[in-house]
């Protein structure tokens, strides 16, 4: 899910092109083409797939690394989605279907409310290893894919789905789409051996990686359904906040909480920005924002 749109994301890579003009599905589904799939292409994965292994051997939840063996994903190529699929559905029902961009949202929550996760079939071009604004299949099937393999983790993502239905149909997409963000996308988990990551995100980003945990720049606050809903998020940077979560049982709790009495409630409330602490806020670290400040001086 995104709040941009492919028209507004640049297009650098010849390599993407012929998914562009892939014919698709009425679901926006394409053919993955995995065999069309370059050399090159596989390295970059291959690179991507080491380089994060090594960042996240300390800092993604026990879950993630769990679900990542569990569906075999490794620095042997670029995944064939249907295979990868096959595995994924003995497990949790769920499977992962290939798309050529970002699709709309009433699209995306079907997907979702019906256990399908829609992955880019890109891979980043080279100049864009680090950073890449537009979901490609590193970030989803690396980022994402590998907790649908957890059974709670994935009945929360069907339920973000049928809630995502019902969002668009009141007009609130705007707060859902935070929730998404602050958990799905850039998620902290509480867990006995500390702070942990658990979302896309930061996962597929070894510099947030890092950041997310280590920095004292961002805040780090524990996780507040109606308080998430209501914050502002940054979409080209680092996060200035962090949402902790207990669990992901209490995650799957809350998102089977009527959320209409909440929706009537954000809509006479104030929006909380990025950076700021409320007084409600339950604070882990309150963050000094350095790295944002000195963003804002070089400018």
């Amino acid at each position: 899910m995104s709040t941009t749109t492919a028209a507004e994301l640049p297009d650098h890579s010849a390599e993407k092109s012929r998914y562009l003009a892939a014919p698709r599905q009425a679901d926006f589904t394409i053919d993955q083409q995995w065999a069309s799939y370059s050399a090159a292409e596989h390295d970059r994965w291959d690179r991507l797939f080491v380089r994060a292994g090594k960042t996240l051997r300390d800092r993604a939840c026990d879950e993630y690394i769990s679900a990542l063996h569990a569906l075999q994903l490794s620095e042997s190529g670029i995944p064939d989605l249907d295979k990868l699929s096959d595995r994924l559905e003995k497990i949790t029902g769920w499977r992962v279907v290939p798309v050529r961009e970002l699709v709309p949202d009433d699209i995306f929550f079907d997907h979702l409310a019906n256990r399908r996760f829609p992955a880019g079939a890109f891979i980043r071009p080279e100049h864009e290893l680090d950073y890449l604004q537009e979901p490609d299949i590193f970030h989803d099937v690396f980022g994402h894919v590998p907790l649908l393999a957890n059974p709670v983790y994935a009945d929360f993502m069907q339920a973000y789905g049928k809630g995502g239905q019902r969002a668009l149909g009141l007009g609130r997409l705007g707060n859902l789409a935070r929730l998404y963000w602050y958990t799905v996308e850039f998620g902290l988990l509480q867990s006995s051996k500390g702070l942990r990551i658990f979302g896309a995100g930061i996962l597929s980003s070894t510099t947030e990686s890092v950041f997310a945990l280590e920095d004292a720049s961002p805040n780090r606050v524990k996780f507040d359904l109606e308080r998430v809903m209501r914050t502002k998020y940054v979409i080209s940077d680092f996060q200035q906040s962090y949402f902790v979560v207990d669990s992901f049982e209490k995650l799957l709790e809350d998102s089977y909480r009527d959320f209409g009495p909440i929706y009537a409630r954000l809509g006479t409330a104030d929006d909380i920005e990025a950076d700021q602490l409320v007084a409600e806020d339950r604070v882990l670290t309150r963050g000094t924002l350095a790295y944002f400040k000195a963003k804002r001086g070089a400018v």
